[in-house]
């Protein structure tokens, strides 16, 4: 497999997608891993028989490690496509991983980690000792004090990996308890385990749950967070949405949701307020020029923001479609590490699941989140032109603000919502 990113070292097999013996067509989906940045299925890199898998599900590897071999179904190795770079040493036709080590289990023989891994490494910021890991491994040390020189890698070459110290953390805050039964039919270390009273699961957690955890707990400790709410009159839009839903996706292709127009909503208001689309750099202020607006999508096993790059260029039918694709390949494991970078500002939405509102931690780096409510009907207050007031069935959304205070002061916050729902009451632009 090819390596899933520059930034990426190590990844976890989370599922095969066939056993040994199955046949295997070329680019047909072989197994799915779970790195740092996303979740995506691997293809086959040739055609034939999965006659070994050398690497299990739950186990994390390093980049090229040999997972797999796929032969002829006769025992001798299926022909595959030339590598594009060095090639790897004689074996069978393999998978190979984009992630940096095996957590458990003798590592199968595998090439030395790719020359770039070191040299990002090598330049992350001043190291004392000459530990060999990656720069996530040594930012994970210093956030839980780990000393890297005392702990033994698991990794090629002995390099320490990302498991290696969340193990000695695990030691470390761990109180001693008696060994837990492993329920029947449990297998390996996705095993459930029960408590000695029989009440409770223990379960551990998934390799992409581990890192929302983590970039939780450090967008609260690196932000400060404050968050605004507005109410909006949207039944303009929802009267339409409702006109115009079934030609837009006869039309098109495409069904017509509500999150292009608070995407474009948005993006007026950053157009306005630059500084809800900055990011903060030390004792500097980056300004980006285009809008990079991060949709988070919810899964069934988590949570992902890919990205809509360029979105301030994009019509309204550019940004359903944009949506829709990138929604779509997050939910089929098909995105690249490269959909999930670069975001400056994130949108979510919480309103799908029927919350009225939701008050969102910031994806970092961007210095803001908006979050969409439910749209439910509302009895509102309605004054008309002569000033006459009535009362009226209203489609209504609560939208929130999360805002970085140290570099969004509340007065910019609440006058970016107060164009946000203007935009939206007032909706002016083409559909399609």
């Amino acid at each position: 497999m090819p390596q899933m990113g520059e930034s990426i070292f190590e990844g976890t097999i989370t599922k095969w997608l066939k056993k040994p013996g199955d046949k295997v067509q070329r680019d047909e989906p072989l197994f799915e891993i779970s790195t740092d940045k996303v979740d995506a299925e691997i293809p086959a890199p040739a055609t034939g028989v999965l006659q070994e898998i050398k690497v299990s599900e739950g186990n994390t590897v390093q980049v090229n490690t040999v997972v797999g071999v796929i032969g002829e179904g006769n025992g001798a190795s299926a022909s595959a496509p030339a590598p594009a770079k060095a090639a790897a040493p004689p074996t069978p036709s393999v998978a190979r991983t984009s992630p940096e080590r095996e957590s458990k289990g003798p590592s199968p023989a595998s090439p030395a980690a790719p020359p770039q891994a070191h040299s990002a490494a090598a330049h992350e910021e001043e190291e004392d000792s000459d530990v060999r890991s990656s720069p996530l491994v040594r930012k994970l040390a210093r956030e839980h004090n780990v000393d890297l020189a005392k702990i033994q890698g698991t990794g090629t070459g002995g390099r320490v990996t990302k498991q290696d110290v969340l193990d000695v953390v695990e030691r470390r805050t761990s109180a001693p308890s008696p060994a837990p039964a492993v329920i029947p039919g449990g297998r390996g270390p996705q095993a459930a385990r029960v408590s000695p009273a029989g009440v409770e699961d223990l379960v551990p957690m998934s390799q992409m749950r581990k890192i929302i955890a983590q970039r939780m707990i450090e967008s609260r400790r690196t932000s400060a967070h404050v968050h605004c709410m507005f109410e909006v009159d949207l039944t303009r839009i929802v009267n339409l949405r409702n006109k115009l839903k079934n030609g837009f996706e006869e039309r098109y292709g495409a069904r017509l949701t509500f999150m292009p127009f608070f995407v474009r909503a948005a993006i007026i208001a950053l157009q306005q307020f630059p500084i809800a689309n900055a990011s903060l750099e030390g004792d500097s202020i980056r300004y980006h020029k285009h809008v990079n607006a991060g949709i988070a999508v919810a899964l069934d096993w988590g949570l992902i923001v890919p990205v809509l790059k360029n979105a301030d260029e994009l019509n309204f039918l550019g940004l359903q479609r944009g949506i829709t694709d990138l929604g779509e390949r997050a939910r089929s494991k098909k995105l690249t590490p490269a959909d999930v970078e670069g975001a400056t500002f994130t949108i979510t939405n919480p309103g799908q699941f029927g919350a009225v509102f939701g008050l969102p931690i910031i994806n970092q780096p961007n210095v803001a989140i908006m979050g969409v409510g439910g749209i439910t009907k509302q009895p509102m207050v309605i004054t008309d032109n002569d000033g006459t007031d009535s009362i009226a069935i209203r489609s209504v959304v609560h939208l929130t603000l999360g805002y970085d205070h140290r570099l969004v002061d509340g007065a910019v916050a609440d006058q970016f919502m107060a164009l946000v729902k203007k935009s939206l009451e007032n909706w002016s632009e083409e559909v399609g």
